[in-house]
């Protein structure tokens, strides 16, 4: 059991998470704001042994050498890489501190954001018609870059009403191969491709200048990232074209926020996997790494 265990900002438990979560510490602390910069952390942390935080925050070595107790930093929210986390891992690992991160918890709601954005636009029910006529999922050329698990559920979910679909991903995968998707290069799907959906780890930024020039015109191109996949200016300049069209459940996602103005860009500005399934299934992901770790 942890001494004192502190919830840094809102993590997103639901009740009887929270409930289950004063199991494991003789005290727990929950703060219901972000914190403003990172003396507002150390001075919330104190003398804890444990930590849990969002994504909405950023948990620093400068941070975690003042805090002497800590032994373990629950992430509640995904963890891909130790690059891409929100916590200094490397450091983490250095000194001692164990740091749990949980993954695939609202990818339902993302597919169905793609499914829902993505007939809007092909039908033109709650979004301006693409093309000339409405244009069915039949025999759509849809392109997938990453193939994680939300990729892979999108594109699985995509072929089922009849796209075509191809990915890119670091190496082909036969069981997509046996289901009829096809590894294709990534210039060569982003140009024989109608539709195309990045769904990558954060900071990876695979559609550079050239990337987008393969792209060209006339596409329309989903982002279901955590961040971009894009430097902003690249992308910028590809919105240039009217006939492109860019769609994003956040901001975030965008890159820059100043591209929501643009009329070819649709962002609902909404996380797709925040529903309450996902709000239940973190809380049961986020407590069993705490019961992991005590366990040990």
């Amino acid at each position: 059991m942890f001494q004192k265990l502190v919830a840094m900002e809102p993590v997103s438990l639901v009740p009887w998470g929270e409930q289950e979560l004063a199991q494991y510490a003789r005290q727990v602390i929950q703060f219901e704001d972000v914190p403003s910069d990172n003396a507002e952390i150390l001075a919330r942390i104190g003398d804890a042994d444990a930590v849990l935080l969002s994504y909405t925050s950023r948990l620093d070595a400068s941070v975690m050498e003042k805090c002497p107790n800590l032994k373990y930093v629950g992430m509640c929210c995904s963890l891909y890489s130790k690059e891409s986390a929100n916590v200094d891992i490397a450091y983490a690992e250095e000194h001692g501190i164990t740091v749990t991160g949980i993954r695939d918890y609202g990818d339902q709601g993302v597919v169905e954001y793609v499914l829902c954005e993505l007939v809007g636009h092909l039908h033109g029910y709650h979004r301006p018609l693409w093309k000339d006529m409405p244009i069915e999922l039949t025999g759509l050329k849809v392109g997938m870059v990453g193939m994680g698990v939300s990729g892979t559920m999108i594109a699985k979910a995509l072929q089922f009403l009849g796209a075509r679909v191809s990915y890119f991903c670091r190496a082909p995968k036969p069981p997509l191969e046996e289901q009829g998707m096809v590894y294709t290069p990534l210039h060569d799907l982003l140009k024989n491709c109608q539709v195309v959906f990045c769904c990558l780890n954060k900071n990876v930024l695979l559609l550079d200048a050239p990337a987008l020039a393969a792209l060209g015109d006339g596409k329309l191109l989903f982002n279901t990232s955590i961040g971009p996949a894009w430097a902003a200016p690249d992308i910028a300049d590809w919105l240039k074209n009217p006939t492109n069209r860019l769609c994003t459940d956040t901001l975030d996602a965008l890159g820059d926020p100043a591209l929501a103005r643009l009329d070819n860009v649709f962002c609902v500005n909404a996380s797709a996997g925040r529903t309450a399934q996902a709000f239940e299934l973190l809380s049961r992901k986020v407590l069993d790494n705490i019961k992991s770790y005590l366990s040990l």
